[in-house]
């Protein structure tokens, strides 16, 4: 969780500087424009991309700030009380949702990926990987399920199922823009 939220926190935050250059001049050339698939100011420049009024990318710093130093304490042996944690994975996987949401716009509407967003992306999935892990113990969904999640997890299907999910994104996104 803490190397996701160092991942996203960096990936956002470098985002957030190529959008003020937009900002700036709006047919600048950014550091992240490779070819017409890989182009962030296709996807910087689209409505999408601050969708709250403010950049997406300035709303994901905060985020992963957040999910990167929750996950900091527990890793250098803090105790993480049990509402908090169940409250950042809430946000974790809020956040998730949102980012499917913009990678489909990304992907369908505006017709270019942004590098920066893959790597947002990729920082979320490594997040939510690890808060199912710790929490799977104290998930509301009745001791049958959190026994069934526990055994899947001791045996890896959680891990299995996030690469999954990656796969199958990365492949709808390669079929589309390969044809």
């Amino acid at each position: 969780m803490t190397a996701g939220g160092v991942v996203g926190t960096i990936a956002a935050f470098l985002q957030t500087l190529e959008k003020l250059t937009l900002l700036k001049n709006k047919n600048a050339l950014l550091t992240c424009d490779l070819n017409s698939v890989f182009s962030c100011s296709n996807v910087l420049n689209a409505w999408q991309s601050s969708v709250f009024g403010f950049p997406n990318s300035i709303m994901c710093t905060m985020l992963f700030v957040i999910f990167g130093s929750v996950a900091l304490v527990g890793a250098t042996g803090g105790k993480v009380a049990r509402g908090l944690r169940l409250g950042v994975q809430a946000l974790s996987l809020g956040t998730l949702g949102f980012a499917l949401w913009f990678l489909w716009q990304s992907t369908f509407r505006i017709g270019a990926l942004c590098i920066f967003c893959l790597f947002c992306f990729t920082g979320l999935l490594m997040v939510n990987w690890g808060w199912l892990r710790l929490n799977a113990g104290d998930l509301p969904i009745g001791a049958h399920g959190r026994a069934l999640l526990e055994k899947g997890i001791a045996k890896g299907a959680d891990t299995f199922g996030w690469i999954i999910l990656a796969l199958i994104i990365a492949l709808i996104m390669i079929l589309r823009f390969a044809y």
